[in-house]
């Protein structure tokens, strides 16, 4: 569902006074995250969608990572994960033994436990996880707390949603989709580890709303500006190319829809901001850390195999919460 619509729907949920409730909805966080003692917070999360790849054994793998990622995105370790399948009774039954397979080997990288899970019969596959990690109550990051000046980093490229679309109307090389299945597969386990050990001030992995969608909620919630600078932001290449013959998603349309009136283009070209709007998938982390720290941990980032980019800066509120420029 699109941010606008859910928006709407939170707006009604009432919310219940709980002090160890330290991360609920009201923020539109990554998770939710409960106090259990003064040194453990439990994170829960969940996640499912339907099948972007035909291999069912890498969709298993992409929706496991995408659905651990929120752990990783409030600085926290995976602990349990329990399945959700949906799956048809007239499909092969060994089609979802591969997705399982895939979503468990995803688990096992994370450290993480496979503990049960729960299906049901629908007409379309669907496939994720539900899961729980712990953090100390003191060190949880949230995807608020920005401070004027502080650096933008994102840890992968954008542009798996675009590269999804080309591949359904077979329109995209295979190293297109091959880049997009390296990052969807590559769990944020290894950027988060690095980055856990520093004082980042805000934290959120990009997904469904985009890579604007959610730097939107990370300044909304910060009452700051995020700056962003184009030629510093990482896509997959071929992206740039299947965006401008429009090979794009109605979530894209979705997410601009929202963020109408909310971000300032100067000048950048629509193929562009077709590739900032875009779902990803298993998306990278996005944060913000004081610039004294910035060499050292992109230095220690620049070690994986997935490079990260430094890609803007954050100001004191103007009168756009994004400005792209």
């Amino acid at each position: 569902m699109g941010p606008e619509v859910l928006s709407k729907i939170l707006k009604n949920i009432p919310s219940v006074e709980d002090k160890n409730l330290i991360v609920g909805f009201e923020k539109s966080d990554d998770a939710a995250v409960y106090k259990l003692t003064d040194d453990i917070a439990m994170i829960q999360t969940l996640d499912f969608f339907t099948p972007m790849v035909d291999d069912p054994y890498i969709f298993g793998q992409i929706a496991a990572a995408n659905s651990i990622s929120d752990v990783y995105a409030m600085g926290g370790i995976p602990k349990t994960a329990m399945n959700i399948v949906c799956f048809p009774e007239n499909l092969d039954i060994n089609i979802l033994g591969e997705i399982l397979r895939g979503g468990a080997d995803k688990v096992s990288e994370s450290g993480a436990v496979l503990s049960g899970g729960h299906s049901v019969h629908d007409p379309e596959v669907k496939y994720g996880l539900s899961v729980t990690g712990i953090a100390h109550p003191d060190k949880i990051l949230k995807n608020y707390g920005c401070q004027t000046g502080d650096i933008l980093v994102l840890t992968k490229p954008l542009g798996t949603g675009i590269i999804s679309t080309a591949s359904k109307i077979g329109e995209a090389s295979p190293e297109a989709i091959n880049k997009s299945i390296e990052l969807m597969t590559t769990l944020n386990k290894y950027s988060a580890d690095i980055i856990r050990d520093y004082p980042v001030t805000a934290c959120t992995d990009v997904t469904g709303f985009g890579f604007l969608g959610h730097s939107y909620e990370m300044a909304s919630a910060s009452e700051k500006t995020l700056v962003l600078e184009s030629e510093l932001i990482p896509y997959i290449e071929e992206a740039k190319e299947y965006a401008k013959e429009f090979f794009i998603t109605s979530g894209g349309q979705k997410n601009r829809r929202y963020l109408e009136n909310k971000v300032e283009f100067d000048n950048i070209p629509l193929w562009l901001q077709e590739i900032l709007m875009d779902p990803q998938t298993s998306g990278g982390l996005l944060f913000s850390i004081s610039p004294k720290y910035i060499n050292e941990i992109m230095k220690k980032l620049d070690s994986l195999s997935i490079k990260s980019s430094v890609i803007g800066s954050v100001e004191d509120l103007g009168e756009k919460f994004i400005i792209v420029r």
